[in-house]
């Protein structure tokens, strides 16, 4: 499935459910609770880790939505300027950005 049905299907999935879609901060803090419970998940090596890992992406598509951004050209358009960039790593071996591309 791409990333803009996804958004479309998840958008109408709350507004039929009347969950929130118009407060920002709060869809926020839902997607920070999403996350500290898929990192439990993941710690613990409960088998609900990869649906909390898509409850992560719910929820971000959902912030996506209210702000108007379409997500799968943004990510498209990430990866595509992520691969163009160069790094070098630096005496301790960590990755540092030396060119744009």
């Amino acid at each position: 499935m791409e990333i803009r049905t996804a958004q479309k299907l998840a958008w109408e999935n709350k507004t039929e459910k009347g969950f929130n879609t118009t407060d920002v901060p709060l869809e926020f803090g839902l997607l920070n609770a999403e996350i500290g419970e898929a990192f439990t998940a993941w710690r613990k090596r409960l088998p609900d880790f990869g649906e909390e890992l898509a409850d992560i992406f719910l929820y971000l598509v959902a912030v996506a939505e209210m702000n108007g951004i379409d997500l799968d050209h943004e990510v498209t358009r990430k990866i595509e300027k992520n691969v163009r960039r160069e790094y070098e790593r630096n005496e301790h071996g960590v990755p540092i950005r030396v060119s744009e591309g």
